[in-house]
């Protein structure tokens, strides 16, 4: 049946389905009686939907509370057990493979180290090998929690680079900063992972895997609008209209700071990236006659260069000063001056970042812009206040008096959190159907532009 806004009853059904599954997942336990006003639905409907929910295995009562004059009310919450996903990061130094039930808790995680001390470091990215990691730590994963495959409800990996998706292939990466070029991933994951056809596999940007997390889950919850940036090897950013939605992951890294200025490793010259990712970071520290320790990662070099820039504060830049942790002894520990090289590299980083800052400002007027990435922790609060001050200074004024500069609260799970989440908020859309379950009318809106948009 068709209504007069061109929606049907399925539509309808299951558009009620979501909004019961979103109220329970985000504010549950609940019950019926709050439901109600929390959905917007009739308390017929609620009761319709509930008793759905619960004889599928999706709802299940979670005790009881007194009500005013009657009897105690049944509280409600979505069943962990009902669903699991697993949530990949594709990072810079290690790829990261963690699986969740359907309420995120994690039942097992691994992680790949990619090699760094290769003299081209595309080498580290080699897609035969990426995809051999993948191959064996989602296998990996379900064995240690033993989760039989048919519970996934699918895959989602975050990775460096432009998403595009073609019929043939589904996502293709485009990951110009690390030798990808047009890898189609997801025919290869499908080729080589043991799964079954019917798991999909949701594959974006890191950047907007870690925008999701937070939206979700940390920092950016409550907030309209916010850019959430990935700041690590490199530097990029997720910009957030819609709380519930994915998200739209764009190249910030890739402005142009500096007319014909260093070389990124994209190629281009002058990128914000090229001044400000990690990477760069402390090759301009080598250059300015720093001495990053020999062979080490670039987690483990940063590290170093904040200790040699704030040596009260060794390890990882704000903190406690050597002597002051438990059991020292302040009047012995030693003191040296800071690093003068290390911290002008860090000072002239901070203003770059903060001349990128004001773009997303000027850009698209956020209400927050959060910073997530290991990079991103390890610099801290302390940094940040300087990126701040300079994006206020670049920045429009009306804009930059509205919006809050601050870190992400997710720390380094952030990337496979927001992976996690991309089948998760598919199986909401769908109002808790797999996929496969569905026919052709009855899924999302959504998916027939998809259909549409792929098949052109």
């Amino acid at each position: 049946m068709t209504m007069r806004n061109g929606r049907t009853v399925r539509d309808l059904r299951r558009e009620n389905r979501t909004a019961v599954l979103q109220r329970l997942y985000f504010d549950g336990p609940l019950s019926r009686f709050s439901l109600g006003p929390a959905t917007g639905l009739s308390s017929g409907s609620v009761s319709n939907v509930v008793a759905e929910l619960v004889a599928e295995g999706l709802v299940e009562e979670a005790g009881s509370v007194d009500s005013a004059g009657g009897r105690p009310r049944t509280l409600l919450r979505v069943s962990p057990d009902s669903g699991c996903m697993i949530g990949v990061d594709v990072g810079e130094t290690r790829i990261r493979i963690e699986l969740f039930d359907l309420t995120l808790t994690e039942l097992a995680r691994t992680e790949r180290p990619l090699a760094v001390d290769s003299a081209d470091p595309h080498d580290r990215y080699e897609v035969g090998v990426v995809v051999a990691h993948l191959r064996e730590g989602i296998a990996e994963v379900l064995r240690t929690a033993d989760v039989p495959a048919e519970r996934l409800l699918g895959v989602g990996v975050g990775v460096p680079g432009i998403v595009a998706r073609t019929p043939e292939d589904g996502a293709v990466v485009h990951g110009q900063t690390i030798g990808w070029d047009a890898v189609p991933l997801e025919r290869l994951l499908r080729e080589s992972v043991d799964l079954p056809a019917s798991v999909p596999y949701w594959i974006d940007n890191g950047a907007k895997t870690l925008g999701q997390a937070e939206m979700w889950f940390g920092a950016g919850r409550g907030a309209r609008s916010a850019v959430v940036v990935l700041f690590g090897s490199g530097v990029g950013a997720c910009v957030v209209d819609d709380p519930m939605g994915p998200g739209r992951a764009i190249e910030w890294g890739h402005l142009t700071v500096r007319v014909r200025g260093r070389r990124c490793r994209c190629g281009a010259q002058g990128c914000l990236e090229a001044y400000a990712g990690a990477e760069a970071l402390l090759e301009r520290w080598r250059e300015a006659g720093g001495e990053p320790p020999a062979g080490a990662d670039e987690e483990t070099a940063l590290t170093a260069m904040l200790a040699a820039a704030y040596p009260a504060e060794p390890g990882t830049g704000p903190g406690t000063e050597p002597g002051t942790e438990p059991g020292a002894d302040p009047g012995t520990a030693p003191r040296t001056e800071p690093d003068a090289t290390a911290l002008a590299v860090l000072a002239e980083t901070a203003e770059y970042l903060g001349a990128g800052f004001a773009d997303l400002i000027n850009l698209f007027q956020p209400e927050r812009i959060l910073v997530g990435g290991w990079a991103g922790l390890q610099l801290g609060t302390r940094f940040l206040e300087t990126v701040s001050g300079y994006a206020k200074q670049y920045a429009l004024s009306y804009p930059a008096a509205r919006v809050a500069i601050g870190m992400g609260t997710l720390g380094p799970d952030a990337v496979t959190v927001g992976a996690a989440i991309l089948p998760l908020a598919d199986f909401f859309a769908r109002g808790g159907r797999r996929a496969e379950t569905e026919t052709v009318e009855e899924q999302p809106a959504w998916a027939s532009t998809v259909r549409d948009r792929e098949a052109h």
